[in-house]
C-alpha cells in the first residue's frame, strides 16, 4: 500500500485506497493510455453545456490522476491523486455529481495548488464514471470563475454524459480483450493451418444431423470442391471414384455404428491418378448413442501409390530382362563353347562378352532401365576419351538416348567389332583405322543408321576369321523389331552397317 497523503482527508484516502476499486481499475486495461477521441468528443461537449474554458475525463489511481480527454489543456496527460478534485467527487456516498462553485472560498480547495496557482480552478463540476459498479473516474467541467448557482438540468446532462462516458470505457475493455483473443486465435489457426498445409493435410468436420462438413482449404483442394459455400457430404461422396465409392461407405457405416476409426484409401474421380487416404472418428453422440458429430483429416498419397506402382513396372521390367539376359547369356555361352574348345580360349572369349553384357546392364539399371546414352555405350569399349583423344579413331554423330534393348544389342556388336579388330583387323596395324559415324534418318522410318569402316589393316580374305563373332553380331539386335545389321568383309577392311528404329521423341 502507498502511503497516504495529508491534503487527502482520511475518508477520501479510504475511497482512493478501496481493494475493490483498485482491483477494477487493475483489470480495466487502457486507463493509463493517451487521450481518446471518443471521450474528447463528450469533454467539448460538456464544456459546450456548461460554457467552461476546460472539461476532463479523469481516471482517479491510488497516486495519480490520468486524463482520457482534456479539453482547453492542450500537452496535460494528468496530475497527482492528492490533488484531484475527482478524488473528492468519487469519495461521496452517492452517484449525483460534485459541484464546487468557488474553489478559493472552499475549504477542501482553497490551498491546492491547482487553485492557487495555474490553471487557478474557481468553478468545478464532476459525476462519477462508475464501471463493474465502481467508480474509476469522472466526466468535469473546471473555470479560472467561480459561479454563484448551476442549472440543475446542466447536472443532469453531465450526470447523463459521465454514464455515456462508463459504458465507453467498458465497451473499449471488452473490445480490446476480444481483439486480443482474436488476434491469438487467428495466429494459432494461421499455426494450424500451415502445419496442415505443410503435411497436405485436409482436416474435415461432419455435423452428421445436417450432413454439412465444415473443412479447410486443403480438403476443398483435394477432392475438387469450390473454393466457397457449404459442402454437404453427398458432393464428397461424388467426388470419389465410383469404383471405390462402396468402400468408403462402408468404412464409414462401421464407424457410425461401432465407434471402429474408419480408415480407407479411395481415387478421387475427376483426377486421374490422385489417391487421397481418408482417416475419421465419431466425436460425439447424443444420450441414446447415435452419432452427432465425426471429425477426420484426408492426406494425398498420390506420390506413395505411384511410387509403388512405378516399383512393381520396374520390378517386373527387372524380372523381363534377367529372364532375357540369361537366355542371351546361355546362347552365347554354347556358341563360344562350340567354337572354343580350349578352355582357356572359352574363359578368354566368354569373360568379354559376359563383360560387355554386365557393363550395359549397369548403364541400364543406374537409369532406371529408361535408356543409355549411345557415347556411353561407345564408351564402354572405346575408352570413356574416345572423342577427346581418339586413337586410330574418327568418331561423327551427335550424342543420343537408346532405348535398353538397343543398347543391350548394339553394346554385343561394338565388342564383337573391336574385338576382331584388334585380332583381325584395322586395330591390329599400326596403320589401322576405325571410322565409326551415325546419323537419325526418317525414312523410310525414324531411326539410327550406324557405319562401322575399317582401313589401313590387313587385306580381308573372308568372313571365316570373325566366325563367331560375325554370328553374335548378326544375332545381337534380334530381340529389337525391324532392325537389320549388314556385313562386308571387303579386302580393304570390314564394312558394317547398322539400322535401329527409334522412338521418335528420341534424341
Amino acid at each position: 500500500m502507498v502511503e497516504t497523503v495529508a491534503m487527502l482527508p482520511e475518508q477520501v484516502q479510504a475511497v482512493v485506497n478501496d481493494r475493490k476499486r483498485l482491483e477494477t481499475l487493475s483489470a480495466f486495461e487502457g486507463h493509463e493510455g493517451e487521450a481518446d477521441v471518443d471521450f474528447d468528443r463528450l469533454s467539448k461537449a460538456i464544456a459546450r453545456v456548461f460554457g467552461t474554458e476546460f472539461a476532463l475525463v479523469t481516471v482517479v489511481g491510488q497516486e495519480r490522476q490520468w486524463f482520457r480527454a482534456c479539453f482547453g489543456m492542450a500537452g496535460v496527460s494528468g496530475n497527482n491523486t492528492d490533488a484531484s478534485f475527482c478524488a473528492h467527487m468519487i469519495a461521496l456516498p452517492d452517484d449525483e455529481a460534485m459541484v464546487v462553485l468557488d474553489a478559493r472560498q472552499d475549504e477542501r480547495f482553497r490551498n491546492n495548488a491547482l487553485v492557487t496557482s495555474g490553471p487557478r480552478i474557481g468553478f468545478y463540476a464532476g459525476a462519477p464514471i462508475i464501471v463493474a459498479g465502481q467508480k474509476i473516474g469522472s466526466l468535469c467541467v473546471l473555470s479560472a470563475t467561480p459561479r454563484d448557482s448551476v442549472d440543475p438540468e446542466m447536472l443532469m446532462q453531465l450526470s447523463d454524459l459521465a454514464g455515456v462516458a462508463g459504458a465507453l470505457f467498458a465497451l473499449k475493455d471488452e473490445a480490446r480483450v476480444r481483439a486480443r483473443t482474436a488476434a491469438a486465435l487467428l495466429r494459432e489457426e494461421w499455426r494450424h493451418a500451415l502445419t496442415l498445409e505443410a503435411g497436405k493435410v485436409g482436416s474435415w468436420v461432419w455435423d452428421i444431423r445436417s450432413g454439412e462438413i465444415a473443412c479447410n482449404e486443403t480438403f476443398r483442394r483435394m477432392y475438387d470442391m469450390p473454393e466457397t459455400g457449404t459442402i454437404r457430404v453427398e458432393q464428397v461422396f461424388e467426388a470419389i471414384h465410383p469404383a471405390d465409392r462402396e468402400m468408403v461407405r462402408a468404412g464409414i457405416q462401421a464407424s457410425l455404428q461401432d465407434g471402429v476409426d474408419c480408415n480407407a484409401e479411395a481415387r478421387v474421380a475427376n483426377s486421374a491418378g490422385r489417391w487421397l487416404t481418408m482417416r475419421g472418428r465419431v466425436y460425439q453422440r447424443d444420450i441414446e448413442g447415435r452419432p452427432l458429430i465425426m471429425m477426420g483429416a484426408s492426406t494425398d498419397i498420390s506420390e506413395s501409390k505411384q511410387s509403388a506402382e512405378q516399383t512393381r513396372l520396374l520390378l517386373r521390367e527387372l524380372n523381363h530382362r534377367v529372364k532375357n539376359t540369361l537366355a542371351m547369356i546361355q546362347s552365347v555361352a554354347r556358341q563360344t563353347i562350340r567354337q572354343n574348345r580350349d578352355p582357356q580360349a572359352f574363359v578368354e572369349a566368354f569373360s568379354g562378352r559376359l563383360r560387355t553384357i554386365s557393363e550395359a546392364h549397369v548403364l541400364l539399371a543406374d537409369r532406371d532401365w529408361s535408356g543409355v546414352h549411345l557415347d556411353e555405350v561407345l564408351a564402354v569399349q572405346l575408352g570413356k576419351s574416345f572423342r577427346s583423344h581418339p586413337d586410330h579413331l574418327e568418331v561423327q554423330g551427335e550424342d543420343i538416348m537408346l532405348p535398353a534393348d538397343h543398347a543391350l544389342g548394339l553394346g554385343l556388336i561394338l565388342h564383337e567389332l573391336t574385338t576382331n579388330a584388334h585380332r583381325y583387323g584395322a586395330w591390329s596395324s599400326p596403320d589401322g583405322v576405325v571410322s565409326i559415324s551415325w546419323e537419325i534418318r526418317a525414312h523410310p522410318s525414324h531411326g539410327l543408321a550406324l557405319k562401322w569402316r575399317e582401313r589401313g589393316g590387313p587385306a580381308v580374305a573372308s568372313d571365316q576369321e570373325y566366325g563367331l563373332g560375325a554370328r553374335l553380331i548378326e544375332r545381337s539386335l534380334s530381340k529389337v523389331l525391324d532392325s537389320e545389321v549388314a556385313l562386308d568383309f571387303r579386302p580393304d577392311g570390314v564394312s558394317v552397317d547398322v539400322w535401329l528404329p527409334l522412338p521418335v521423341d528420341a534424341a
